[in-house]
């Protein structure tokens, strides 16, 4: 059976919500609603940051983590060092390592299941999860990202274009006409590709699609995905911040 890690990368600064980690969402900071979701999936689960406020918290509420650089330019360097800290901690090098968005406290814990099981297929060694479009508004979105898989799941391309582009049909029709699939931001690596991954060097899709999961397949190499059918929505604004404490104020206390 293999054994997982998953790494919560949490920073203080954010320039559309600074201290977002700790905002109170109905009653808990955002971090602790991510952690205990992921918590009831995977085997360890740490909290990787730059900043005592966030480590504090999170010793608060019993939960574990690993203080890493405040250098790192994104998520998934902060996962490399904190899963070469934790390994030592622990005692375990991990076979899996899943690097789970800390400002998504909505997060179902099936979605998280739906990619550890990416990890079934023994010659996974990167793995994200897709969704369905089935609300066109999405197709306008421009902080939405899309991917086009291929027969076996694997990734072909993402982009924050909607992909494939379905000529001569209006836009808000095509998912009548086509299958888009949008991206939900959670990985999962082995510890080889997360090393191999940190390595590379930006590259030219990934620069110009801002997304560095291109990286990845311009370097020649394969992106499993796994389907899911529960939408996850990002906290990155004040705005989203009160859609979310609405919408899970509403999903516990019926508010």
């Amino acid at each position: 059976m293999m054994n997982f890690l998953a790494v919560i990368p949490a920073r203080f600064a954010s320039t559309r919500l600074e201290g977002k980690p700790l905002v109170d969402i109905c009653g808990k900071p955002m971090i602790q609603w991510v952690y205990e979701k992921a918590s009831e999936i995977f085997d360890v689960v740490y909290v990787a940051t730059d900043d005592t406020r966030i480590s504090d918290c999170v010793k608060g509420f019993g939960g574990k983590f690993v203080m890493t650089a405040g250098s790192h330019e994104n998520g998934t360097t902060r996962c490399l060092e904190a899963w070469e800290k934790i390994s030592a901690i622990e005692n375990d090098t991990y076979q899996v390592i899943v690097n789970v968005q800390g400002d998504e406290p909505m997060v179902h814990t099936e979605t998280l299941q739906h990619l550890k099981s990416c990890f079934a297929d023994p010659k996974a060694e990167f793995a994200t999860l897709i969704l369905p479009v089935t609300n066109p508004d999405d197709l306008e979105n421009e902080s939405e990202v899309f991917v086009t898989i291929d027969k076996n799941k694997h990734a072909l391309y993402f982009s924050r274009s909607v992909i494939p582009y379905v000529r001569g049909i209006p836009k808000r029709e095509w998912i009548q006409h086509a299958t888009i699939y949008k991206h939900i931001g959670i990985y999962g690596f082995t510890p080889k590709a997360l090393q191999a991954f940190c390595n590379l060097k930006p590259s030219k899709l990934e620069t110009c699609e801002r997304l560095e999961q291109n990286r990845w397949l311009e370097a020649g190499n394969k992106v499993k995905t796994a389907i899911t059918f529960y939408d996850s929505i990002p906290v990155d604004t004040p705005a989203d911040l009160e859609r979310v404490r609405h919408m899970m104020a509403k999903e516990l206390f019926g508010a």
